[in-house]
């Protein structure tokens, strides 16, 4: 089996699959849609980050692969409906790097109430300039939160240790954690909040979210954070405010357009801003939360090709594989009605006896983990792989 993973996958992933008996090519950056598909060439089994774009086309030139690893949160990147047609399944790590861009969060909302980027500006210009103007605590400040998921909640969690009075507004209800107080409209959150940091995801209903109008609504002198996803903020309205100095400070970690490599070729509105923090989408990537994720999805893809298991894929049933030391078939097909007694129908023709049977659907697509006990024949497979309903069907 080979695996391919770009984006510098962090080395846990890369030790854990070639443990397992993975081929592994790791290539530090994104790749384009033509170069991805000549790398696809034999692989079985693809990592990538944010950066790299897995299209429809990219998966329908690559008959082989059988599931994706997101080694992020995100997975906008991917083309899910393409993959789950093509029986490929996603796997992401909706949780392991909660903790880094909480604390990311929390640190820019610190050093930009003090303006620490002024102060270190002119000190590393010779400028001494010891003044406590327009410096001020966090404690007792209002933090407004644009989404209250696993990162806005925690981040609710932490910065009301710190002292801070927690507003937040989400599209779903969520219950609130500690004396976090649920807004009832985006308007309401932009006046009560002192500093409002988004946490929405990438779903395209996201994009141009915050505007002029958002910004203008904001109260005079806040501090504004994006840690979520570039395109849901116009940048050119974002430093307007910043200009005019309705808006005291920002910090940003991710951009509509980023560069594919390490290097020179950033551009942004924001360069050059006073009191703007810019970071290059580092806010879930410290050395233990790469570590968590590399580890994790790299599990998940390795469950899925030896035995099978779905559990926590985004796009395909959930099934867990519990059964050892047995023939496994995996018929991923189109969910409608009479597939299992085909299934079993086509079983019970060729002789062959089930020891365990799981079968759990997901929208459109419908999965079931067969373990045989005794021979498994060849016409058997095949039989099953010539349903009009079948997707995909594998044998472990």
């Amino acid at each position: 089996m080979k695996a391919l993973l770009l984006e510098n996958i962090h080395p846990s992933g890369i030790k854990l699959l070639s443990e397992r008996g993975f081929e592994i090519e790791a290539l530090p950056g994104a790749l384009g849609e033509d170069d991805l598909i000549a790398a696809l060439d034999g692989v079985d089994v693809l990592g990538v980050r944010s950066n790299t774009l897995v299209t429809p086309r990219v998966l329908a030139a690559a008959p082989r692969l059988r599931a994706v690893g997101a080694f992020c949160i995100g997975t906008n990147q991917i083309a899910l409906d393409d993959a789950t047609a093509r029986g490929v399944a996603v796997f992401n790590a909706p949780y392991s790097n909660t903790r880094s861009v909480v604390e990311l969060a929390v640190a820019e909302i610190i050093a930009l109430a003090r303006h620490l980027t002024d102060h270190n500006r002119r000190m590393h210009a010779g400028e001494w300039n010891k003044s406590a103007k327009g410096s001020h605590e966090i404690r007792g400040r209002t933090l407004g939160l644009v989404g209250y998921g696993n990162i806005g909640s925690q981040l609710s969690v932490v910065a009301e240790s710190l002292g801070m009075r927690v507003f937040f507004y989400d599209v779903v209800d969520k219950l609130a954690l500690g004396n976090a107080k649920r807004c009832d409209s985006l308007e309401e959150l932009l006046s009560e909040a002192e500093t409002i940091s988004l946490h929405v995801d990438g779903r395209r209903a996201n994009a141009g979210i915050f505007g002029d109008r958002e910004f203008g609504m904001m109260r005079r002198r806040s501090l504004f954070l994006n840690l979520s996803r570039g395109f849901v903020v116009d940048t050119d309205a974002l430093r307007r405010h910043l200009e005019s100095g309705h808006l005291a400070g920002a910090a940003v970690d991710v951009f509509e357009t980023e560069p594919k490599t390490n290097g020179p070729g950033f551009e942004s509105p924001l360069r050059g801003v006073p009191n703007v923090i810019l970071t290059p989408h580092v806010a879930g990537s410290t050395e233990e939360a790469q570590a968590n994720i590399g580890g994790f999805v790299a599990g998940k893809l390795v469950d899925y090709v030896t035995t099978g298991a779905t559990v926590l894929s985004v796009n395909l049933p959930s099934v867990q594989a519990a059964i050892p030391n047995v023939r496994r078939v995996m018929h991923l097909h189109r969910n409608v009605p009479g597939v299992l007694a085909k299934i079993n129908t086509i079983l019970a023709d060729h002789g062959t006896n089930i020891d365990g049977q799981t079968l759990a659907t997901r929208g459109q697509v419908g999965y079931v983990v067969l373990d045989i006990a005794g021979d498994l024949s060849d016409a058997v497979v095949e039989a099953l792989a010539a349903m009009p309903e079948a997707i995909r069907v594998e044998v472990r």
